[in-house]
């Protein structure tokens, strides 16, 4: 993959991208979509959810949306909300029944679903209620932004949907990927203090501080969150900016709302850190980054190498298995 070394460095996911293209419109092998008995899942909402039939699929969550399709299980889904986002024909071949926390509970039941699995955090309530009182199994999937709540998260939506072979297949090769990562991080000698930047409000900074998934991001790709003082995102003072000394100032690709190195910049705070010094500035897509999926190691290669660019060559001898891995069969 390609790194941009100019003041705004912007990661290139062209790559993986075709790659999961090209393996969304290969054919599946045929899988059942009816199981000889029901199971039962204890999903996030503290819920047991009893599933019969799959072949009708409303997937909400662009981590869970790109599990199905490098599942091979795409032909399945009948729905999804706009944070499924990969791969890229996901938006432009399934309906849309809206933002995962704005769900429109008529939008989803009139793609007539036999089975909703939806990200932590899925809603709002009173939809959630709706979808419950019309007898649709909704499964919630625990958010959990860690190395092993990705593999935890791959085997639960394969159970789901009676996969499990082709889980196995899939979290073998994450867990491969993630041991390369591992191994990636052995040779980073100072790790760099990286400040997340979501927006900015009313002329303050929203930042990722501890238990959110930029925080783990940062950790995976071998560098330190330099806002340490809060869980969460939340707006920081300037005092608060220029203490926390980030080298690196990392955000999220998001269209035309995109933050850029300019406008964090010439911030009066932002302009008195050892990134400003450096221009050192580093966006990337969002659910690449963010989506805490199969191809997270990936993307935390990817911002190591932007952290630490002496590490270009080792990463370029590693080539994820998750970007070429064939688990449909």
């Amino acid at each position: 993959m390609k790194l941009k070394t100019v003041a705004q460095r912007t990661i290139d996911t062209t790559l993986g991208a075709t790659v999961a293209l090209a393996l969304g419109l290969c054919t599946a092998a045929p899988l059942a979509t009816a199981r000889a008995e029901s199971i039962v899942i204890h999903d996030a909402r503290g819920r047991d959810v009893t599933i019969g039939e799959t072949s009708r699929i409303v997937s909400v969550g662009g981590a869970i949306t790109e599990i199905l399709y490098a599942l091979g299980l795409q032909d399945r889904i009948v729905g999804i909300d706009t944070t499924s986002l990969y791969p890229p024909q996901a938006l432009g071949e399934k309906p849309n029944v809206g933002y995962m926390r704005q769900l429109s509970a008529e939008g989803v039941i009139g793609l007539n679903p036999q089975l909703i699995l939806a990200i932590e955090g899925s809603g709002p309530k009173e939809t959630l209620d709706v979808l419950d009182s019309a007898k649709i199994p909704f499964v919630s999937f625990p958010e959990t932004h860690t190395e092993q709540g990705i593999v935890d998260k791959i085997k639960l939506v394969a159970h789901a949907m009676d996969a499990d072979t082709r889980g196995v297949c899939l979290t073998n090769a994450v867990g491969a990927d993630l041991t390369e990562l591992k191994t990636l991080r052995d040779n980073i000698k100072k790790p760099a203090r990286v400040m997340f930047v979501m927006s900015f409000l009313n002329g303050r900074a929203m930042v990722a501080g501890q238990k959110t998934a930029a925080n783990e991001i940062i950790r995976m790709a071998g560098g330190i969150n330099a806002v340490d003082g809060f869980d969460g995102y939340k707006p920081v003072n300037d005092e608060a900016i220029v203490a926390a000394k980030p080298d690196v100032i990392l955000t999220m690709q998001r269209g035309k709302d995109s933050l850029d190195a300019q406008t964090v910049f010439t911030n009066p705070s932002f302009a008195l850190t050892p990134a400003a010094a450096k221009q050192s500035f580093v966006a990337m897509d969002g659910l690449y980054l963010l989506g805490f999926g199969p191809r997270t190691a990936a993307a935390a290669r990817d911002l190591a190498v932007s952290l630490y660019p002496d590490l270009g060559d080792k990463a370029a001898a590693w080539k994820p298995a998750t970007l070429t891995v064939d688990c449909r069969k």
